[in-house]
């Protein structure tokens, strides 16, 4: 890929209206850049202040947002550890590489050595070790964007209620997202520096010889596409304007690009065939199912406009007006195409979602960070009169009330309800009080085992795809009729000990559940509907044996007061045997 010309990148953003000197700001760019021990402790200081955020981003995200977070990367990565676990139809099919759950295996299994694999860590310590790979995104991000800018943009490459409330998620998404920034930067040093050795005429040509930066990128590039196949539309865009204008086009296709494809494509089939026990080509799978016969569609479609008039826009918020200001200024068209191309091909799949664009949302922050830093500068001149607050000084408190709270009710409070069902089961079941459950809501609406942590019967409505279009599943017939569709498939329920089940789907099933249950505990889930009737809350319900025992005295004092107190004991009593 082919930059523009530095003189227009390097330098500090012009004021509107105000020509630049090429000269005059490459000379500047000089004299500003620091010594290499500075440009490394002050990404070092980058990097502890990411890691400190995102520690505190993961702690904070406590909601549920996509089935694919637990069932397809942390309930894989808990059956390949603890030995219990649930593949959904997925794996069945050969549509998933094991390379990401294998991640999350591995800090499963440190857990499980030091003893430490309790209901806490086992929800936190996965989204704390994905704040790590994000902060290293944030790093990589500031490098890029002062790479191709200059460090008064890096320093305002802000980020937004979505990625806070998304990055430190298990999502192979969010992995995906890391290696997109990390190749991008290493692509982009791979440009410069061939470019710098172009300048010099006795020195080698660029074709000759393959910069290190840019072997790497495509080892990175490689490996995102191999924990999500689609990430190939990222990388076709930026190799496809790179191999245009290269010299020397079979040396960077078949001495760079094929070899290091072949490598990790090799690797992760050697492994995927190895963990699912059979051959398995799983890219391949995976396109045949979701492009060539459009299998995705099952789980719905959207407007082919979606991505930009709705799903986008929701996504850069308030940012969104600074972005695109940020990309008429800085004039860096291959970046802002890039974009363009992503949401573009993406749009053209039926199904649609937000997390499969997340890769490109940092680079709308670097335009974001463009022009802020052109505010920052020249804020001076936004004062009409002394005290009134700048332009920049406005633009930032907006962009800070109108994400914050977005982050925080989003991360702490839209859609928790299943979250807290699940780490309040996993105590229960660990102090004996819970044989068996059953989830009477749609398919995947909470974590599994790998948040429970305990090996008993479970049970959820499925919604495998049919081969036959128009087949109803499980969770599509539970909601058109959950009374009559629960006692013609589980009769009166009496082989489970506690039911779980949203407060829409409640009232259809009182009767039903009023003779052998009692509700236990509710949960808040969210204040607006989603996609369905509105899921207030989430309900547990246990069978009629969790008995209450009768308040016991207890000494209080070396003087033996006795105080009588309401203290709960709940015990599963094992049904009589008929």
């Amino acid at each position: 890929m082919s930059h523009r010309r530095r003189s227009n990148a390097t330098g500090p953003p012009p004021p509107e209206g105000v020509g630049d000197s090429s000269t005059a700001q490459a000379s500047s760019t000089e004299k500003e850049r620091p010594d290499p021990p500075s440009v490394l402790g002050l990404e070092r200081r980058v990097l502890a202040l990411a890691l400190a955020f995102r520690a505190a981003n993961a702690l904070l995200v406590r909601t549920y947002f996509n089935p694919d977070e637990h069932w397809q990367c942390l309930e894989v990565a808990h059956r390949i550890v603890f030995g219990y676990g649930h593949l959904t139809w997925e794996w069945k099919r050969g549509l998933r590489s094991y390379l990401h759950p294998l991640v999350f295996a591995a800090l499963y299994k440190i857990l499980a050595l030091l003893h430490l694999d309790t209901p806490w860590f086992m929800v936190m310590a996965p989204r704390l070790l994905q704040a790590v790979f994000a902060s290293f995104g944030d790093l990589y991000l500031y490098k890029l964007s002062k790479l191709i800018f200059n460090n008064h943009v890096a320093q305002w490459a802000l980020v937004n209620w979505f990625m806070f409330f998304c990055i430190t998620r298990t999502l192979s998404n969010s992995m995906e997202t890391f290696l997109t920034i990390t190749g991008l930067y290493y692509w982009f040093v791979a440009i410069e520096s061939s470019k710098g050795t172009l300048v010099v005429p006795r020195q080698k040509p660029a074709s000759k010889q393959s910069p290190p930066s840019r072997k790497m990128a495509l080892l990175i590039a490689a490996l995102a596409c191999a924990i999500q196949p689609t990430s190939a539309i990222t990388w076709l865009y930026v190799g496809l304007l790179d191999f245009i204008q290269t010299k020397s086009k079979s040396r960077f296709l078949f001495l760079e690009v094929i070899p290091l494809g072949i490598f990790v494509l090799a690797v992760t089939t050697f492994l995927d065939c190895w963990m699912y026990g059979s051959r398995v080509i799983v890219p391949l799978n995976f396109l045949k199912f979701n492009l060539f016969s459009s299998g995705g569609d099952y789980y719905g479609t959207h407007v082919f406009h979606w991505y930009f008039s709705q799903g986008f826009p929701s996504m850069i918020w308030t940012f969104l007006p600074f972005s695109i200001s940020g990309i008429m200024k800085s004039r860096e068209w291959r970046l802002a195409g890039l974009i363009v191309w992503v949401l573009a091909v993406y749009s053209i799949l039926g199904h649609k979602e937000f997390r499969f664009v997340l890769p490109v949302l940092p680079l709308m922050f670097m335009f974001s960070g463009y022009n802020l830093a052109a505010m920052a500068q020249f804020k001076g001149k936004g004062r009409s009169e002394k005290g009134h607050l700048s332009r920049f000084q406005l633009s930032v408190i907006l962009l800070i009330l109108t994400n914050v709270p977005m982050a925080l009710y989003m991360s702490l409070y839209h859609q928790r309800g299943t979250e807290d069902v699940m780490f309040y089961l996993s105590r229960e079941a660990h102090d004996g009080r819970v044989k068996s459950v059953l989830f009477l809501m749609p398919c995947h609406s909470t974590p599994y085992y790998s948040t429970l942590h305990y090996n008993l019967p479970m049970r959820f409505l499925d919604c495998t795809p049919s081969k036959n279009k128009g087949t109803l599943d499980e969770s599509d017939r539970f909601l058109m009729n959950p009374s009559d569709f629960v006692g013609k498939v589980f009769g009166n329920l009496s082989s489970f000990s506690h039911i779980v089940l949203f407060e829409s789907e409640e009232r259809h099933l009182k009767l039903l559940l009023h003779n052998s249950f009692r509700e236990a505990r509710r949960f808040f889930h969210s204040h607006f509907k989603v996609d369905r009737d509105l899921q207030s809350s989430v309900v547990v319900y246990s069978r009629m044996n969790v008995i209450r025992l009768k308040p016991e005295p207890v000494l209080l004092g070396n003087e033996g007061i006795t105080a009588w107190v309401e203290a709960v004991h709940l015990r599963i009593v094992e049904p009589a045997v008929e």
